[in-house]
């Protein structure tokens, strides 16, 4: 690929509950354990910097106060839409390194500032948790493809009045457990979706092509490619908060985000989820550096 890539740590744990009592989320640390296998020269990526989250404090919080963090999550993602904007114009590629799947709150209004895009959603879960379907409103990593197609409060879904930031018909969902119980409602919305059985069935690369067909549609100005790391089985992948049996091997996730990331149409990309402290040797480090690597096309000799 011929686009000047460029590499931006979002570090933001703000979207996840505490894995334990008085802990907070260790994704925060995602990007520098990318960074420690050399990604910023093995993409040839130029320098794109940090954006700062707030600190971790649910403070008073209880269940049924609805999103916790979320004006410290808006205000958020208005700042990493200011980031990616400027450079999703310019035609560079942003290779975004979280945090938990609540950025994808700030890729997506950047978008919708400049037109309308669509969305790759490669995750172990359909995340389409709302008011309208659940009580327990709270982890916004959770709620994410509900926020950004407007379901949810207004402080996260209505950013700029831009709501929604992408529209139902334009997105698709890749990898979610064949279990997962929102598979109903997203075949009653009309968000296209292929279940890990799915993608096994018909083949990656045959679902790839799929994907694309839509994505790569005229009436769209391009895509964004979320990929969380909880995509992946555990077996390859532990190290996320919800390591739920039955996701994609990595040879399968390889084909999905190299046809994907590599589309002229794709206007960048997020890593989220991946865990370090849940992983002491580093191996999901190796892993998920070498994808992005190989899968880009922009590793460098």
């Amino acid at each position: 690929m011929n686009r000047s890539v460029v590499l931006i740590d979002a570090p933001t744990n703000l979207g996840l509950r505490p894995p334990v009592p008085g802990a907070v989320p260790g994704c925060a640390k995602l990007a520098g354990a990318l960074r420690d296998q050399g990604l910023l020269a093995r993409l040839g990526a130029r320098e794109g910097g940090v954006v700062t989250p707030p600190r971790y404090d649910r403070g008073a919080w209880r269940e049924g106060d609805g999103v916790f963090h979320a004006k410290a999550i808006g205000g958020y993602s208005v700042r990493l839409a200011d980031r990616l904007q400027p450079l999703v114009a310019a035609g560079e590629f942003p290779v975004v390194l979280g945090g938990d799947c609540s950025i994808l709150l700030g890729a997506a209004l950047a978008l919708r500032r400049l037109g309308r895009y669509g969305l790759a959603y490669l995750d172990g879960s359909a995340d389409l948790r709302h008011p309208g379907n659940s009580t327990r409103i709270g982890a916004a990593a959770g709620e994410g493809l509900a926020q950004v197609t407007g379901r949810g409060q207004d402080d996260i879904t209505d950013l700029e009045g831009l709501r929604p930031y992408v529209r139902d018909d334009d997105i698709w969902a890749l990898g979610m457990r064949d279990y997962d119980d929102d598979l109903a409602e997203l075949t009653e919305l009309g968000i296209r979706h292929a279940t890990t059985g799915r993608i096994r069935e018909r083949g990656a690369q045959a679902v790839a092509d799929e994907v694309l067909a839509r994505l790569a549609a005229p009436e769209l100005d391009g895509f964004w490619l979320h990929l969380d790391a909880d995509v992946l089985d555990p077996e390859v992948m532990p190290a996320v908060d919800s390591p739920d049996p039955g996701g994609l091997t990595v040879a399968e996730l390889r084909v999905l985000v190299t046809a994907l990331a590599r589309s002229p149409r794709c206007a960048g990309l997020h890593l989220t989820i991946y865990d370090p402290d849940l992983d002491p040797e580093g191996s999901g480090a190796v892993l998920l550096a070498d994808l992005l690597t190989d899968c880009t096309g922009f590793a460098q000799p």
